[in-house]
């Protein structure tokens, strides 16, 4: 897998539009968030430039650093993070070497989180970290899509940072109701200007099918519903304070990661 030459002056252009966007909103978080995007475009562009060992890279690297942000969201033991850290590092790696046997790690994976409680004995608080542990290997999972996806992977990922900006701008100027009681600052407006900048630049790139439309369109402010419901759970505003803008890495992939699921099982 290699990206087409010709999709990168595209990429870069829509980078470019969302940042005159952001200037004008002229919100300092938007910008910080932007910024931040001048290191993580060129981090992505020069993994994908690599092909499937760089993206297979890039997910694992990202997926260390989630499971991290996760363990303490869900109050995991430094056991149970070693574990789900390394089943999801070998997500990635097998999607490059050996997809056909992803089935059987997810599985290997599930059965090694939920039985480390077990074999520690723990009557406390074994459930809720066998739980805790298991959702966290099926959430963060999807991030070997970066691999498995093929061409359409950049491209998704191009439609979701850019749908983040067109949802704060949309939910700003068409507002609507209230998306859900876990993010009641999102406004339904927010959802449909973010559909509308994500699944435009699908179109630019060539790579708005069914499966990516509805990933954008819908997966992604699911995804955002669905981090916001674990940071609820944690009494934490963001998963971490280290990338500018955006809090941590679950902060800024929280849609990105429902939309890679979304693809993958729609393709």
């Amino acid at each position: 897998m290699t990206v087409p030459l010709q999709s990168l002056p595209y990429l870069t252009g829509a980078f470019a539009v969302s940042g005159v966007a952001v200037l004008g909103a002229g919100r300092r978080e938007l910008i910080e968030r932007w910024l931040s995007w001048l290191v993580i475009v060129p981090l992505f562009g020069a993994a994908f430039w690599l092909g499937a060992p760089g993206t297979a890279a890039l997910a694992a690297g990202a997926a260390l650093v989630a499971a991290a942000e996760y363990a303490r969201l869900a109050r995991l033991r430094r056991t149970d993070l070693a574990v789900m850290a390394a089943a999801l590092v070998a997500f990635p790696l097998t999607a490059w070497l050996a997809p056909g046997h992803l089935l059987r790690l997810l599985v290997a994976a599930l059965l090694a989180v939920a039985l480390l409680p077990v074999l520690a004995g723990d009557t406390a608080t074994g459930a809720e970290r066998a739980r805790g542990a298991a959702f966290g290997v099926v959430w963060l999972a999807p991030l070997s899509g970066l691999v498995l996806l093929g061409d359409l992977a950049l491209p998704l990922c191009a439609a979701i940072a850019v749908a983040d900006v067109s949802a704060w701008c949309g939910g700003k100027l068409l507002r609507g109701p209230a998306l859900s009681p876990l993010s009641p600052a999102k406004r339904w407006g927010g959802v449909a200007g973010g559909a509308a900048g994500g699944v435009a630049i699908l179109v630019l790139l060539g790579a708005a099918t069914p499966a990516t439309v509805v990933a954008v369109a819908a997966g992604a402010p699911l995804g955002d519903l669905l981090e916001s419901m674990l940071k609820r759970g944690a009494g934490v505003k963001d998963a971490g304070h280290w990338l500018p803008g955006f809090g941590g890495l679950l902060d800024r992939i929280d849609s990105l990661l429902v939309a890679l699921a979304v693809a993958m099982v729609l393709s």
